[in-house]
């Protein structure tokens, strides 16, 4: 074995562990993608959820320092083809053997410091964060699950932004009280969330729905590897949605909501049973 080959593999034990010790839910979707996929999408979570740390969570630190630093090593890590930062280093090996757009990249950390300022989002700023946040970690998921097939891949592009979307906005709402008192952000435009009505949420609530019934088009007719893993997701972020829906907007001012462990288990099963019998 080359020293450059367990680098490699210990490196990309960096990457998984970082997605299984930060998210569950995204790591047991992960588990169910073909083996082939597995590590190129850890990469990606690792790259995406270092960048997201540094600006929600290193409060004590110059965190505009660390991510101007940590931009910094990415393009340095793309252009040697290497990095002694472990999660920079897997990604950059992902980035390049699947040809990942640059201006995918350049949309993400765009997108990363804007949350370097506390603000209100309208309109545009809003979409923008959107497309970079989420619709384009999408889209370089996308690149690995089309492994090379830009044909397939232009195909597949919007359902695929819009399962970005709709996971992102989930997770807006699913956090509107760390978002809003923690960290003084207020993604949704046109809503107070000091006073955010049935009404508000409703119309947040029908732009997802959009968003979830698009993405479900183009999961029916992703590559086989891939197909079953994405559908899990799916179906673990329309539950968390579902549940939201049902939940007054003053709790979900007070309380996160969360799909228990029994409930994603019964997801998982339910999904399973329906990928056997092609009811996708």
């Amino acid at each position: 074995m080359s020293d450059l080959k367990l680098y490699n593999e210990v490196t990309g034990l960096s990457s998984k562990t970082t997605t299984l010790l930060y998210s569950s839910s995204f790591s047991s979707a992960i588990k169910l993608l073909h083996d082939d996929l597995r590590q190129p999408i850890y990469d990606i979570y690792g790259f995406v959820r270092f960048a997201d740390e540094i600006v929600d969570t290193f409060h004590d630190y110059d965190k505009e320092s660390l991510f101007a630093q940590f931009k910094k090593d990415t393009y340095v890590a793309l252009a040697q083809g290497i990095s002694l930062n472990p999660i920079l280093h897997r990604f950059q090996l992902t980035y390049s053997k699947y040809k990942i757009d640059p201006a995918l990249l350049e949309a993400f950390l765009v997108s990363m410091e804007m949350d370097l300022s506390k603000q209100k989002y309208d309109i545009n700023t809003y979409q923008t964060y959107i497309y970079g946040s989420a619709e384009v970690v999408g889209l370089m998921c996308l690149h690995i699950f089309c492994e090379g097939d830009m044909d397939q891949f232009e195909k597949l592009k919007p359902s695929a932004k819009h399962l970005g979307a709709a996971f992102q906005k989930v997770n807006f709402l699913r956090d509107i009280k760390a978002d809003f008192e923690g960290l003084d952000r207020m993604y949704f435009p046109n809503c107070d969330f000091s006073n955010f009505t049935l009404s508000d949420k409703a119309i947040i609530e029908a732009d997802i729905q959009a968003d979830f019934e698009e993405a479900l088009k183009g999961i029916k007719m992703l590559p086989l590897k891939a197909r079953f893993g994405v559908y899990v997701a799916f179906k673990y972020y329309y539950s968390l949605f579902k549940k939201i829906k049902k939940t007054q907007p003053d709790a979900i001012l007070k309380t996160r909501i969360r799909i228990p462990t029994p409930g994603k288990i019964f997801i998982v099963a339910k999904a399973a049973l329906r990928s056997q019998l092609n009811l996708l």
